[in-house]
């Protein structure tokens, strides 16, 4: 199992996606490391013990950083926190 860490929300400069996270990977430097990440799955459980299941959905820029696409949204306390990717 990966750790990784919650970065931000995905965004632009007007408009917030609220189901999709930007996941720092650990060990996960390039873009071609990224990729390869695709389809795996997110898990981000809470402090409360609740878990929420996301999906990696691709790259994000050229420096390891992976877009997820979770089922419900992550509160905003999520940022920072950590997330498994089996």
């Amino acid at each position: 199992m990966i750790t990784g860490k919650v970065v931000q929300f995905r965004r632009g400069r007007h408009n917030v996606h609220e189901k999709h996270f930007l996941i720092e990977v650990s060990g996960v430097d390039s873009k071609e490391k990224a990729t390869k990440l695709v389809g795996k799955g997110v898990l981000w459980k809470s402090p409360a013990g609740k878990v929420i299941k996301g999906k990696v959905s691709g790259s994000h820029g050229n420096n390891g950083v992976v877009r997820a696409i979770f089922e419900k949204g992550l509160p905003g306390q999520a940022v920072t926190t950590e997330v498994n990717i089996e």
